[in-house]
C-alpha cells in the first residue's frame, strides 16, 4: 500500500509528474531496443536456436533475463548494462590503487565529471571487447546473414553503439528521470522476464501442478527474505560531549552510524559468477578443442558441481568482504568521531573505537556473505528439490528489491524537499 500511496502522491507534484512520464518514455524506447535483431543477423535462426534449446544454461539464462531477452536474441541492446557496470567498478578499483583518481573523487562536482569521462572510455573499450566475442560466437553458430568481413563488422558495431545508447539512457534516466537509470534497465528486463518464466514453468509441469505452486510460495518468500536483509542495518550508538562557547552549548546528544547487513549488494555475487564462467566462455569463444583431462578440470569448475559450489561459495565471501573494507572505513569513522567529540559508550576513543567498529564491521559482513550465498545458490536448490530450471534467482529478485526502494527513498525524498519548500 505504501508504494501505490508512494506513487500517488508523487503524481500530484507537477515536476515528480514530469519526471516520471520522462521515465516511463525511456522505459518504452528501452523496450524498442530490446526487440530489434541488429542487422546482419537471421533472426529465424535465432528463434529457431532459443526454441531448441542452444541458448540455455543458467549464465544465458540470468544475463538474458537481465536484458531482457536481448542477450538471447542479439538484439541492438543484446550488451546491456554490461560493459558500463564493469567499467564503473574497475573505476572504483583504480580510485583506491591511483592516487590522482582519488585526489579526483574528493573534488566534488568537476572530478566526479572527469571520472565519468574515463568510466565512458572504459565502457567503449569493454563493449568492443564483448560485441567481437558476441559477434564471433553468433558467426562460429551460423547466426549470421554470411560469412563477410563486412557483415562481421556491421553486427559488432551495432552492438557497441547499442551498448553505448544504453548508457546514455541511463545517464538521462539519472538526470531527468526518477531513480538511477542503470538500475532501471536492469530492472525493466527482470520483470519483462518474469512472466515468461512463470508461463515455462506451468506448462512443463503441467501434470503436476503442485510443482509450480511450491514455486511460488518459495519466490514471495524469498522477496520477503531479500526485502529484510536489504533494510536490514546495525545501529551503533554514538554520545557527542556538550561543549560551551560563550553563553552558547552546542553538541550533546546521540547519533547513530548505521551500518547495513548488505553493504556490497549483488556486486560479490556478479563478480564470482563471471570468475567461474570465464573459462567456458573462453573456450565457446575460441572453439578450443580440449583434451580429456582439461574437460574434467572445467567439470570440477561448473558452479553446480560440488567443487565448484565451493569455490563460488569462497568467491562470494572473498569478495563481500572486500568490499566491504571498501564502503566501511572504521579507522576513517574512528578518527572524525573523535575530532567532533564523540564516541561509542563503553568503548575509548581512537584506536579502541576502531578495533571495535573492525569486528562489528565483520561480523555483520559475515551475516550479509551468508544472506547473499542463500540467495545465489537458489537456482541448485529449484533444480535438485523441484527439478525445474529457473532464470529468476535470489540474485535478480535482490536488485529489484533493492532497485524499488531505492526508487521510492527517492520520491519521498523529493517529495519531502518540495513540502518544506516554502520555509526555506
Amino acid at each position: 500500500m505504501d508504494l501505490f500511496k508512494t506513487l500517488k502522491n508523487a503524481w500530484r507534484v507537477p515536476e515528480l509528474r514530469r519526471r516520471i512520464i520522462y521515465t516511463l518514455w525511456m522505459f518504452l524506447f528501452i523496450r524498442i531496443g530490446i526487440s530489434i535483431t541488429v542487422p546482419g543477423v537471421d533472426r529465424g535462426l535465432v528463434m529457431n536456436a532459443i526454441s531448441s534449446g542452444d541458448s540455455t544454461g543458467f549464465i544465458n539464462q540470468f544475463y538474458g533475463m537481465i536484458t531482457g531477452g536481448a542477450h538471447q536474441q542479439l538484439a541492438l541492446f543484446a550488451l546491456g548494462v554490461g560493459p558500463y557496470i564493469t567499467a564503473s567498478i574497475i573505476m572504483q578499483l583504480l580510485q583506491i590503487a591511483i592516487t590522482r583518481l582519488e585526489e579526483l573523487s574528493k573534488e566534488g562536482e568537476d572530478g566526479r565529471k572527469k571520472i565519468n569521462k574515463y568510466t565512458r572510455y572504459v565502457t567503449l573499450v569493454l563493449a568492443l571487447l564483448n560485441a567481437w566475442a558476441t559477434t564471433f560466437n553468433a558467426s562460429r553458430n551460423g547466426l549470421l546473414v554470411d560469412s563477410s568481413i563486412l557483415t562481421f563488422l556491421l553486427v559488432m558495431f551495432s552492438f557497441v553503439a547499442g551498448s553505448m545508447l544504453v548508457m546514455w539512457i541511463g545517464e538521462q534516466i539519472t538526470e531527468k528521470g526518477i531513480g538511477n537509470g542503470i538500475s532501471l534497465y536492469i530492472f525493466i528486463g527482470i520483470i519483462y522476464s518474469l512472466p515468461t518464466n512463470f508461463i515455462s514453468i506451468f506448462q512443463l509441469n503441467s501434470d503436476k501442478i503442485y510443482i509450480p505452486i511450491l514455486v511460488l510460495i518459495v519466490f514471495i518468500a524469498l522477496i520477503a527474505f531479500a526485502v529484510l536483509m536489504s533494510q536490514g542495518e546495525r545501529r551503533v550508538a554514538v554520545q557527542y560531549a556538550k561543549r560551551t562557547a560563550g553563553r552558547k552549548v552546542y553538541g550533546g546528544g546521540q547519533q547513530y552510524i548505521p551500518i547495513k547487513v548488505n553493504l556490497a549488494g549483488v556486486m560479490p555475487i556478479i563478480f564470482a559468477m563471471s570468475i567461474m564462467s570465464t573459462p567456458q566462455i573462453i573456450i565457446g569463444f575460441t572453439g578450443a578443442q580440449l583434451s580429456s583431462t582439461w574437460t574434467k578440470v572445467l567439470s570440477y569448475l561448473d558452479w553446480t558441481s560440488g567443487v565448484g559450489s565451493v569455490i563460488y561459495i569462497v568467491l562470494i565471501f572473498a569478495f563481500a568482504f572486500f568490499y566491504s573494507t571498501i564502503a566501511f572505513n572504521p579507522m576513517e569513522i574512528a578518527s572524525n568521531m573523535k575530532k567532533s567529540g564523540g564516541f561509542i559508550p563503553g568503548i575509548r576513543p581512537g584506536k579502541p573505537t576502531s578495533d571495535y567498529l573492525v569486528g562489528l564491521g565483520t561480523r555483520i559482513t559475515l551475516l550479509g556473505a551468508i544472506f547473499l550465498t542463500i540467495l545465489a545458490l537458489m537456482p541448485l536448490v529449484f533444480y535438485y528439490v523441484f527439478k525445474v530450471n529457473v532464470a529468476f534467482t535470489g540474485t535478480s529478485l535482490l536488485i529489484v528489491v533493492g532497485v524499488v526502494i531505492e526508487t521510492l527513498k527517492q520520491l519521498e525524498s523529493q517529495m519531502l524537499m518540495r513540502h518544506y519548500k516554502g520555509f526555506l
